[in-house]
């Protein structure tokens, strides 16, 4: 797609549908009513008027802590159409993230849901830009409801003469050390995730249905639930619940979406439910999508069997946008990451950046005109990721004779549990706060369904003895200091850890313990 050099991605994902005569046509599914492209237009234009009343000027940032619902919707597309940058935020991280976020991104006004608000407001002393809050719900004193403020706006609003390279969003991605980065994409990034992965692998159409596992909040459900649908004039199904596997079955049985987009780990807790294929109607999905971490082979054939569909695989990055290697329907190949994305070019090199043949492993490399414009005020981290065109994924890969990729691990010592990323150093931190733990080393280690968890061997202080009183209490202790999906699932003691010379953690060596007692437990 030629994409003009003005250009506003809220006009075109928003207001080209109502411009077309598309105003009544479904856009969103929430709570059991439909909302009409007509519906969010005006919602994002009043959303849009409230920011500029407030003070919101072109390419500030306004942060996005809520929930999957209509109001995400508004507001994103809102922010983008005055020109301003939204910054969706992960709603499962702790008050000490969302604090690094908000001073990081210097957002002056953050839209968040009622049960979000709290944390903010408490952290108001130490936010040094923060001048409103908005609450989609209640507010509390010194607040404002999202409600009210959009009340008395016009429905009417002209794009801010933005071009196609203008700042749109960031996404925040974990690093190495546990601090986030902001991914800084551009208003054209999405139309490019929509032209090549959209087309050519959803073969996404204006009768299609979206529901998405991944929350709008990830790169991965920000295109599978709203811009994937939105390019073509198709409806969303939007949910602010936990995605149980029974809820998520319920909702696939009711709101009978056509594309069904998930992770390996809630693929593998539904296959979990008893009877699923008899008691639940999934004869409406022609295709379910994967991504987040490698889908193993054994969960792709189980939900084969059991409910007749292809799962599509695939790899994509924060920094990408949306996924650039996945599977196609009628030619997967299980346990794959598939093949290139049309629009995307990837390379697997050795860590001198020689390119290698068909076969061998090394650090997978791909480009594409999705790729952001680097990470918000992080300048060594920007020249270790960006290279030219290319991105270092920090994937391990080899890609055999027919152009199929498949994962072999990670460059880094990072982990991708149920499709969120894991600082190991930040799980240790979190350990090492606990009087009984000395130390701990932290790696991903693979459960009965062969996805990665993060496993911590830990060090015991005098006095202390191992225990699965013990081992419950280090869990909770870790859950209440960081997001609950960072907990370690397992825990063993040790009586010391591997480290080199110079006093480091050899994760490697630990990884190769997990790995031997992984396949002893399988055998």
């Amino acid at each position: 797609m030629d994409i003009p050099r003005a250009f506003n991605a809220a006009s075109w994902f928003v207001d080209r549908h109502v411009a077309a005569g598309r105003a009544d046509r479904l856009a969103i599914r929430y709570g059991g009513g439909d909302i009409t492209y007509g519906d969010v237009r005006a919602a994002a234009n009043r959303c849009g008027n409230a920011l500029r009343r407030l003070g919101v000027r072109m390419e500030q940032r306004v942060l996005l802590l809520l929930p999957d619902g209509p109001e995400f919707a508004a507001a994103f597309w809102g922010a983008l159409k005055i020109g301003a940058v939204a910054v969706p935020a992960n709603t499962l991280l702790k008050p000490r993230d969302y604090e690094y976020i908000l001073n990081d991104s210097r957002a002056e006004v953050a839209i968040a849901g009622e049960d979000l608000a709290p944390a903010i407001e408490a952290l108001r002393p130490r936010l040094r830009f923060l001048r409103q809050l908005v609450v989609a719900g209640r507010a509390g004193p010194g607040q404002v409801g999202l409600a009210e403020l959009v009340t008395a706006e016009s429905d009417e609003l002209d794009p801010a003469a933005t071009t196609k390279d203008d700042v749109a969003f960031w996404l925040y991605t974990s690093g190495t050390t546990g601090t986030p980065k902001a991914a800084v994409h551009l208003h054209h990034d999405m139309v490019v995730c929509c032209e090549a992965f959209g087309r050519h692998v959803l073969e996404i159409g204006p009768d299609d249905r979206c529901f998405s596992v991944a929350r709008l909040f990830f790169a991965y459900g920000l295109g599978n639930a709203l811009y994937f649908p939105f390019h073509v004039g198709a409806a969303t199904v939007l949910d602010p619940r936990r995605p149980e596997p029974v809820k998520v079955f319920e909702i696939l049985t009711r709101e009978r979406p056509t594309l069904f987009f998930a992770v390996p780990t809630a693929f593998a807790a539904m296959l979990q439910v008893a009877d699923a294929e008899r008691r639940y109607d999934l004869r409406s999905v022609r295709l379910c999508l994967s991504a987040g971490e490698p889908l193993p082979k054994p969960i792709y054939e189980r939900w084969l069997e059991r409910f007749g569909l292809e799962i599509l695989d695939g790899i994509g990055s924060t920094e990408m946008c949306h996924t650039f290697i996945a599977n196609r329907r009628g030619k997967v190949c299980p346990g794959s990451s598939g093949t290139l994305v049309p629009g995307y070019d990837a390379m697997i090199v050795d860590d001198a950046g020689h390119a290698l043949p068909p076969g061998e492993i090394g650090n997978l490399l791909v480009k594409g005109d999705s790729a952001c414009a680097g990470y918000w005020n992080q300048h060594e981290r920007s020249q270790q990721t960006f290279v030219g065109e290319w991105v270092r994924t920090g994937d391990k890969y080899r890609r055999d004779a027919a152009g199929y990729f498949w994962y072999a691990g990670r460059s880094d010592d990072m982990i991708k549990a149920g499709g969120m990323w894991v600082s190991p150093a930040e799980v240790e931190s979190a350990l090492a706060e606990h009087p009984a733990v000395v130390e701990a080393g932290v790696v991903g280690a693979a459960d009965a369904d062969e996805l990665v968890k993060p496993l911590a061997f830990v060090v015991l202080a005098a006095g202390h003895v191992a225990s699965p009183a013990l081992e419950e209490e280090l869990q909770d202790f870790v859950k209440q200091r960081l997001a609950a999906y960072k907990y370690p699932r397992w825990i063993v003691f040790v009586n010391e850890l591997p480290k080199t010379a110079t006093g480091k953690i050899q994760r490697y060596r630990l990884r190769e313990t997990a790995a031997q007692a992984h396949r002893r437990g399988k055998g």
